[in-house]
């Protein structure tokens, strides 16, 4: 009869801890969706909902370990015991998922990008549309499509990665990237026209732009040691084999790069067409006369 009352008393005491277990799975469930809908109902930030519905999923489900492990555990006390041989197993057999956990709170407290970001880890540059606790997840651009625009593939990326490869951040600290624009025109052409001309576009194009850029590097300039002397576009020179370069620079936001180049091209290839003094230079093959064609004091004798 003992052992009967044993394995009665033993078979209660688990519908009890089940019981309880239960319970403690439908609180946290109930809270956090109380939390939640308190919460969404104050915002429609897409980035600050889509870091409460994860950051509530990641408090809820590590108070349910905590909270089955003291329900499941006879004595407390053993409960040190028990977390360092499980730590010890998981050290050796877990070796990368513990690396790319350590990963994920790296990413958490030191921020190296977030949600929205636009990075380049090694060789994968994207927009960063998801971090969970083993992976990051990014929304690709450049590969085979131009300018820095999306591919339409999305890339998993382990967090452990953050310690073995370096991050660019495009969008983090200074909000803005500069960008550069090669105009070639003739040996023939009026190139200080040219230039003018290419000053004018740039200039009216990022007027407002450049507003921005300041405010935007004065806040960077807090946190980052960034300076810029100057920030207004410019045009410089210089000569190539086939003719004059101008090469425009200008600051602009890095998911506009592909757009404002196109705004800029269209304007210059209406204004170009306007100058009859004014022609684009390519690879081209002639034959130069100097008695005919050279400077008076560079002809032969």
């Amino acid at each position: 009869m003992d052992w009967f009352q044993n394995l009665t008393q033993s078979n209660q005491n688990l519908l009890f801890k089940a019981a309880v277990t239960a319970l403690l799975f439908i609180l946290l469930w109930i809270i956090r969706v109380i939390v939640l809908g308190l919460f969404l109902r104050t915002t429609e930030d897409l980035k600050d909902r889509y870091t409460w519905r994860n950051g509530t999923k990641y408090i809820a489900v590590s108070l349910g370990i905590i909270g089955v492990s003291i329900i499941w555990i006879q004595h407390i006390e053993n409960i040190a015991t028990v977390i360092g041989l499980v730590s010890a197993g998981l050290t050796i057999a877990l070796k990368d998922p513990i690396v790319n956990l350590a990963g994920w709170l790296f990413i958490l407290i030191r921020k190296p990008f977030d949600v929205g970001d636009r990075i380049q880890v090694g060789t994968h540059s994207g927009d960063v549309i998801d971090i969970r606790i083993f992976q990051f997840t990014i929304n690709e651009i450049g590969n085979w499509v131009d300018a820095d625009q999306s591919t339409g593939r999305i890339i998993h990326i382990p967090n452990g990665t953050v310690f073995t490869a370096s991050q660019v951040n495009y969008t983090q600290g200074f909000s803005h990237i500069w960008n550069e624009i090669n105009v070639m025109v003739t040996f023939e052409s009026d190139w200080e026209k040219a230039r003018s001309i290419l000053h004018e576009i740039i200039s009216s194009r990022s007027e407002n732009l450049n507003e921005q850029a300041k405010k935007d590097l004065r806040k960077a300039s807090r946190k980052y040691m960034i300076f810029y002397n100057k920030l207004d576009p410019i045009v410089y020179t210089t000569v190539k084999e086939s003719g004059v370069v101008l090469s425009i620079r200008y600051l602009c936001k890095p998911h506009r790069r592909r757009g404002t180049e196109n705004e800029i091209w269209e304007d210059i290839l209406t204004e170009f067409k306007k100058a009859n003094d004014i022609d684009f230079a390519y690879p081209t093959q002639r034959i130069y006369l100097n008695p005919q064609e050279g400077k008076e004091g560079t002809k032969p004798s």
